[in-house]
């Protein structure tokens, strides 16, 4: 695969997956029973962000934290199988626990690699499950008398600088001696082509041309702005003021 077929399938990617769900999942947030509402400070967020507390700045201090970060960091991340298929199905990998393999454009050793989206994105429990997937594929190749060393296993973030790295990925490195590549590295390492990291994500943030939603995400403020619980919030706030 080259680098410009890998650069066209990441935009479809993203623009298939990623940003299709994202609109989806905003599409749903017409109704207020789809947030956990803090009554304590729903309102102060309102007027903090517009300054006042009408029903279309409650509505719209519900919705940006959710539409413009936990929505779409979510949709990205789950969205890490699809894009290891559509994306990166040339390197598929018919070993358990393992995503791709690929040949190190760098070291010319073969990579067994798990991919995770970012520097943030596993927990205490994933560490020993990398870890046990690793060690399972190193024990079956010394049965089989091949060459696969600690080096040689892998975990490739897609996104994110080396010093990112939560303490979970550290511990990959510092307790199981599995290397973590991250960002620009593991693409450098993927691809041969140490700039292919900038160049894929200029190719997606291309796909944010496309992605003026605003008429439509202001009729889903309108409406969420017309739920029974957004006006009680602010006519009960009006009435404190008035």
């Amino acid at each position: 695969m080259d680098k410009q077929d890998i650069l066209e399938r990441a935009k479809a990617w993203f623009r298939d997956t990623v940003a299709q769900n994202h609109i989806a999942n905003t599409e749903k947030l017409v109704d207020a029973k789809e947030f956990h509402i803090n009554p304590f400070t729903a309102v102060y967020l309102a007027n903090f962000l517009t300054g006042n507390s009408s029903p279309e700045s409650i509505a719209k201090a519900l919705l940006f934290p959710r539409v413009l970060g936990t929505s779409i960091s979510t949709t990205f991340g789950n969205g890490i199988q699809q894009f290891t298929n559509d994306v990166l199905g040339a390197f598929g990998s018919t070993t358990h626990g393992i995503d791709i393999e690929f040949t190190d454009q760098l070291d010319g050793y073969k990579k067994y690699c798990q991919l995770k989206s970012g520097p943030n994105t596993i927990n205490k429990d994933d560490v020993e499950t990398i870890a046990g997937h690793f060690n399972g594929v190193i024990n079956l190749a010394r049965t089989n008398h091949l060459r696969v060393t600690h080096n040689d296993m892998i975990v490739g973030v897609i996104y994110g600088e080396q010093e990112q790295l939560s303490g979970h990925y550290k511990r990959i490195t510092s307790q199981y001696h599995f290397p973590v590549f991250t960002g620009q590295t593991f693409w450098h390492r993927l691809t041969g082509d140490e700039h292919f990291y900038k160049d894929l994500i200029a190719a997606v943030g291309s796909v944010a041309i496309e992605a003026d939603y605003s008429n439509e995400f202001q009729s889903i403020v309108d409406q969420l702005a017309e739920t029974e619980t957004v006006q009680k919030m602010s006519n009960h706030n009006q009435g404190l003021t008035s």
